[in-house]
C-alpha cells in the first residue's frame, strides 16, 4: 500500500510509526485480549497509559508542578468561552491581539463574556505581520492577554513574546505546539486542540499555571471548570479515551525524534525548502513577511488563478492532498506539522516546478 502526502491543515496527517503501532495492538493491547478504544476509563491499564502520556508531555516541554496538565475535550474553540469564564469576571477587561482568522474568533466568543479589548492588529495589511509588542496598547487592569501564536489559515507566526508582568499570557497554540521548544513558564495558560501535531480529533490540551486554577465564574459549567478537570484528573466524565492514548504514543514517537529540538530542526529544514522554492518562483508567492512565516502552514498562490483547479487536480493524482487554501483566504495552502516528512515537502516541490515549467 503506498500512502498519500497529507498537506490537511486539520485533522492532520499522523506519525505512519504510530498508526502501524495502534494497528497492532487494535485488538489486543498489550496482551489484555480488548482494544484500548473498549477499556473502562477507570481501569488500571487506561489510568497508566493516561498518567504516563501526560508524563511525556511534561516531559518534552519542561513543564513544572507549577502548571496542571488537563485533557479536555470541545477543541480549542471551546477553550475561547472556557478562557474567560475561568479567569476573568463578566465585565472584567481582557486584551487580545488580532493576527488573523482564529484570533477574530477568539475575540469574538471572549467578547460574550468579558469587556475585550483588540490591544493590536494587524488586519490591515492583511495580517502579513506580527505587530511589534512596543505597539501593544495593553491595559494594566487586564485579567489577561491572549495570543495566538500560530494562524492556522493565514501562515502568520509569532517568533517572540512580550513580558507581560504580572498579568497571566494566554496562547492557543493549536496548530504550532510540540514543533518546536517552549518556555512554559512564559505562560499562564496555553491550550490546543489535538488534531494538529497531537493526535486525532476529540482531544483538547489545557496546560495551566495552578495558581489561576479555581477562580471560575458562578455559572461555569462542570465541563468547562478547569478546577473540576484538575480535581478529577481530566476524567469528570468519560474522557475521549483513544485520542488520549494516541496523543501518548505521539508523545512518545517525538522523544524517538529527538524531542522538541529535533522536530525543529527538522521543521525548519522543511519549511525552508518550501519558501525558498517560493521566492525564487516568479509564478508561485507568499504573502507574509519572511521574519513573521509559519513553519506549519504554508499559504501560497499562483500568479493565475484560473489554474488553481489544474494544480489541485494534478497534486490529486500525484498523491499530494489537501493542498486547497482555506475557503476565507483562497490559493493553496500545505501544512506540514511533524508529522509530514521531509520527502512529501520533496515531492510537493518537485510538482509545483514541473507545474510552473508546464503551465506559467
Amino acid at each position: 500500500m503506498t500512502r498519500a502526502f497529507n498537506f490537511c491543515a486539520g485533522p492532520a496527517a499522523l506519525p505512519e510509526e504510530v498508526l502501524q503501532q495502534a494497528r497492532d495492538e487494535m485488538l489486543d493491547w498489550q496482551g489484555r485480549g480488548l482494544s484500548v478504544m473498549e477499556m473502562s476509563h477507570r481501569s488500571e491499564a487506561f489510568v497508566g497509559i493516561a498518567k504516563q502520556a501526560e508524563q511525556d508531555l511534561r516531559d518534552l516541554l519542561g513543564i513544572g508542578d507549577d502548571y496542571a496538565v488537563l485533557f479536555m475535550q470541545g477543541g480549542a474553540s471551546t477553550q475561547f468561552a472556557s478562557v474567560p469564564m475561568n479567569l476573568a469576571g463578566p465585565g472584567d477587561a481582557v486584551d487580545y491581539v488580532n493576527t488573523g482568522v482564529w484570533s477574530r474568533k477568539a475575540i469574538a466568543e471572549g467578547s460574550r463574556f468579558a469587556d475585550v479589548a483588540e490591544v493590536a492588529s494587524s488586519e490591515a495589511d492583511g495580517y502579513t505581520h506580527v505587530p511589534d509588542p512596543e505597539t501593544w496598547q495593553l491595559r494594566s487592569n487586564a485579567r489577561y492577554v491572549h495570543v495566538t501564536p500560530n494562524e492556522t489559515i493565514g501562515g502568520l507566526a509569532y517568533r517572540s513574546f512580550p513580558d507581560t508582568g504580572d498579568i497571566p499570557l494566554v496562547a492557543d497554540w493549536s496548530s504550532s505546539i510540540l514543533s518546536e521548544p517552549v518556555d512554559v513558564s512564559r505562560f499562564g495558560l496555553i491550550y490546543a486542540g489535538a488534531q494538529k501535531n497531537i493526535g486525532p480529533a476529540g482531544l483538547t490540551l489545557v496546560i495551566v499555571r495552578r495558581d489561576l486554577i479555581g477562580q471560575a465564574r458562578e455559572g461555569t459549567p462542570a465541563m468547562l471548570d478547569y478546577a473540576v478537570y484538575d480535581k478529577a484528573e481530566s476524567m469528570y466524565n468519560t474522557p475521549p479515551t483513544y485520542a488520549w492514548y494516541l496523543a501518548g504514543l505521539v508523545f512518545q514517537w517525538i522523544k524517538r525524534q529527538g524531542g522538541l529540538e529535533g522536530m525543529a530542526e527538522k521543521n525548519a529544514r522543511k519549511a525552508g525548502k518550501l519558501y525558498d522554492f517560493i521566492d525564487r518562483s516568479d509564478f508561485y508567492a507568499n504573502p507574509v513577511q519572511p521574519e513573521f512565516r509559519s513553519r506549519m502552514n504554508v499559504p501560497f498562490t499562483l500568479a493565475d488563478d484560473a489554474r488553481n483547479s489544474d494544480f489541485l487536480a494534478g497534486a490529486d493524482e500525484r498523491g499530494l492532498l489537501n493542498l486547497k487554501g482555506h475557503r476565507s483566504v483562497g490559493g493553496m495552502r500545505a501544512s506540514i506539522y511533524n508529522a509530514m516528512p521531509e520527502a512529501g515537502v520533496d515531492a510537493l516541490v518537485e510538482y509545483m516546478a514541473e507545474f510552473e515549467k508546464e503551465k506559467g
